[in-house]
């Protein structure tokens, strides 16, 4: 049975309606909506199967074949494509592509062009992806939230259980040269060596709390470094794959999606955690718990598809610079005034969420109440995120959104200082609320920027610095903070109080970097040069998309 094609044009006044099918007997009907018939109109049909064949041979006998090979309705104007008198051009390109046959994907037009499509299969990886760096980030906080059961437990000391976020953290940095060349191939190779680290991972942790003598600490920390080796490959990867599998009125949602997916699973941990370990002797259940979470969902990373039979725009079949050529465009200024503060908020995100606990618990907050917190940083923040991104997919305002959220994360900090000595609830959901919104309406948006400005380089290796300073800032500042802490004749004892002003002088430090983008003659800097690439190509015709 043939399958039809449909295609709308838009011209002269009129809508061109092309209808074919696939058979040989292809059959072409056109007619103008306002009832007149301006067959002066050249339409590029873009997809192979408006292409009729004779006999197999592929030799094309429609009645709209022009001298360069485009597939093209008659017409009295001449077949040098002059210009017309109104100064328009004379071909009118293809408003819109339906295409319901997936058949025959992977290949460009009988003219040898690209034929530009994006797959609904692409929505398969993307929920893995996401799901992945959902439970990354839970395993990262299995025992922050109940950080005293857990130093009891273990036979430790909270400091040293402090280190497992803290090593889980650099784990990150270190794997993150091989997380950039192992995504310069494709996104399915890391997020396959993601699964297996964090099976293997959660597996050590589980033989590490259910010992004859207890919790051994050593072998749990094994376990969290192998799941902190595993991160940089799922959190690095949604601007790699949002750029091979979506379209640039996507990418942001996507990479939002996926990205965003990281700081849920803390919040997770946050809240079920401390439901899960209400004692020293539940710690190991807990980890159990989150052990079989984990490798249910790591298992399907192994079946996901590698990459598109054919990309989503031009921009995914542009070929990307060399990892060694891509440190020559690490040089501009405008992606350090976007890549500093980056880190410096995601390191000041990782230590608040590791720390929360000790922050609060000190002034008579409980441990629930730390976890509740926790989740409203977080919730809120998924939520500006889920709301911002679609609106700045459409509108591009990426340096407006940046510049808001930067200043609104740095006051937040500042006002968090003076949250608990309070001793109110409302104080700290409040700002962490705030702090939380625009948080999260930051990453999203500054990770697909730094992709735009350093396009053609491949997406990972911004996005791969970005979170793998972040990791390592985030390492430093829980440091940083427990050396901070009080002692124990303070009022009250072992607060964060310094550590909570450290955190507000470095994060207002950094408010003024991004807030100069564009200044002092380099707003030409500023260009969106992926999206420009993407633009340039279908104003000319070079291509359609279909959604198949």
């Amino acid at each position: 049975m043939a399958t039809p094609t449909h295609a709308v044009a838009e011209g002269l006044g009129g809508t061109i309606e092309l209808r074919t099918n696939t058979s040989s007997n292809a059959r072409l009907n056109y007619e103008y909506t306002d009832g007149n018939t301006y067959v002066d109109d050249k339409i590029e049909a873009y997809d192979r199967h408006t292409m009729t064949r004779n006999g197999g041979a592929g030799k094309d006998d429609s009645p709209f074949h022009g001298k360069d090979g485009l597939q093209r309705l008659s017409s009295h104007a001449d077949d040098e494509f002059a210009p017309r008198s109104d100064g328009s051009d004379s071909v009118a390109s293809t408003e819109r592509i339906e295409n319901i046959d997936e058949a025959g994907a992977g290949e460009g037009d009988e003219a040898g062009e690209m034929v530009y499509r994006v797959y609904k299969r692409r929505w398969f990886g993307l929920v893995q992806l996401t799901l992945l760096n959902l439970v990354v980030s839970w395993d990262w906080l299995t025992f922050s939230p109940v950080s005293q059961y857990a130093a009891e437990y273990y036979g430790h000391s909270e400091s040293d259980i402090n280190w497992f976020s803290t090593a889980f953290l650099f784990a990150f940095v270190v794997a993150s040269p091989l997380t950039i060349y192992m995504l310069h191939w494709g996104p399915k190779q890391s997020i396959v060596t993601a699964a297996v680290f964090m099976i293997l991972g959660n597996v050590v942790r589980v033989a590490g709390s259910h010992s004859r003598t207890g919790g051994i600490y050593g072998v749990v920390m094994f376990g969290q470094i192998l799941i902190g080796l595993a991160q940089p490959f799922v959190l690095s990867a949604p601007t790699r794959y949002s750029d091979l599998w979506f379209t640039n009125h996507g990418r942001v949602a996507a990479t939002a999606l996926a990205s965003l997916a990281n700081p849920f699973g803390a919040a997770l941990g946050q809240l079920i955690v401390p439901f899960l370990a209400t004692k020293a002797a539940e710690v190991s259940n807990a980890v159990i718990y989150v052990t079989i979470i984990s490798i249910v969902v790591s298992l399907p990373a192994f079946f996901i598809p590698a990459a598109p039979p054919t990309p989503p725009e031009p921009s995914g079949s542009t070929p990307k610079e060399s990892l060694r050529e891509s440190l020559h465009l690490l040089k501009s200024v405008e992606l350090w005034l976007i890549l500093i503060p980056f880190a410096v908020y995601v390191g000041f995100f990782n230590s608040i969420s590791s720390l929360l606990n000790q922050i609060l618990v000190p002034y008579g907050f409980s441990t629930d109440n730390a976890g509740i917190a926790g989740a409203v940083l977080i919730v809120v923040g998924l939520v500006a995120g889920a709301i911002s991104s679609p609106i700045l997919d459409r509108t591009k305002a990426f340096i407006l959104a940046i510049k808001v959220a930067t200043p609104i994360i740095g006051l937040s900090y500042l006002v968090f200082v003076f949250i608990p000595p309070t001793r109110t609830l409302a104080g700290p959901f409040v700002v962490l609320a705030v702090l939380g919104a625009a948080s999260f309406s930051l990453v999203p948006v500054a990770l697909e920027y730094l992709c735009e400005l350093s396009y053609p380089m491949s997406p990972e290796v911004t996005s791969t610095i970005a979170w793998g300073g972040g990791q390592l800032l985030g390492g430093i500042f829980i440091l940083v903070s427990d050396a901070l802490k009080a002692g124990p004749k303070a009022d009250p004892p072992a607060n964060l109080s310094r550590a909570l002003i450290f955190t507000a002088v470095i994060a207002l430090a950094a408010v003024p970097l991004p807030l100069s983008l564009g200044l002092f003659g380099r707003k030409d800097k500023l260009a969106l040069r992926r999206l420009r690439s993407d633009d340039a190509t279908h104003s000319h015709g070079d291509g359609g998309q279909s959604p198949v």
